[in-house]
């Protein structure tokens, strides 16, 4: 956020997603379907939205930023949902964050509160940097199930959290929760054990659908090796 209004410099409105990326997408996807892989990863899904988008998928992404497309980033995250076209929210895991090296907590769960503000803390430096490199920082997710082939895609804009907006606890099983305080939703999951940060989010109403027919064909391998003229000679045995 820069002054009163965040600048907008992607390929197309936040949280508008173009019919065209979606048949990309969907397109990347039979693909793999058709080459007998039955799910893709979160690094997959990042580079089938940089070439919908025509965008800069980062190998290695610097911060949280995975995919570039001029002065926009995408923060990409795909996660499993037994009916994405209804599911009303999601588990987004994001990042590690380690209050015990960056803020000096030695001990996290001695006072869940302090903890629960170092590791939003941790978040929003992350969006910070972030937005030093880039004027429009989206948080992109594609809610999967690849048995029914159902997917739903949706996007917001990569918040940073105000601290005092939360309380926070451990539950029964030791991790850390984040819960509004005006409504008591829970927001946040922190596990001290591995430090892995979990945002909780709603699917907007903005969130656009889309299936793929079942009838995907397999290719055969054969059939592959024959049309690019493979030969016994390509394969090399080094001892």
């Amino acid at each position: 956020m820069r002054g009163q209004q965040p600048r907008r410099t992607g390929p197309y409105e936040l949280g508008q997603i173009p019919d065209f990326a979606l048949v990309d997408i969907g397109k990347q996807i039979v693909h793999r379907l058709a080459l007998g892989q039955k799910d893709i990863s979160g690094d997959e899904f990042g580079t089938f939205f940089a070439n919908a988008i025509q965008g800069e998928h980062r190998a290695t992404p610097l911060g949280i930023a995975d995919v570039v497309w001029g002065r926009c980033a995408w923060s990409l995250k795909t996660v499993k949902a037994s009916k994405p076209f209804s599911v009303p929210r999601v588990r987004l895991i994001s990042g590690r964050n380690s209050p015990d090296f960056s803020q000096g907590i030695s001990d996290p769960r001695a006072n869940a509160e302090v903890t629960g503000h170092a590791v939003l803390s941790i978040w929003n430096a992350r969006v910070n940097e972030a937005m030093n490199q880039h004027d429009d920082l989206r948080i992109g997710v594609l809610v999967r199930n690849m048995s029914t082939r159902e997917f739903t895609l949706f996007e917001e804009e990569a918040q940073r959290f105000v601290q005092s907006n939360f309380e926070w606890q451990f539950n029964k099983r030791g991790n850390l929760e984040g819960r509004e305080k005006s409504t008591n939703v829970h927001r946040f999951t922190w596990q001290p054990h591995g430090s892995q940060f979990t945002v909780i989010r709603e699917v907007p109403s903005s969130a656009r659908n889309f299936s793929i027919g079942p009838k995907v064909p397999r290719l055969d391998p054969e059939s592959v090796l024959s049309q690019i003229k493979f030969e016994e000679s390509w394969i090399k045995i080094q001892n």
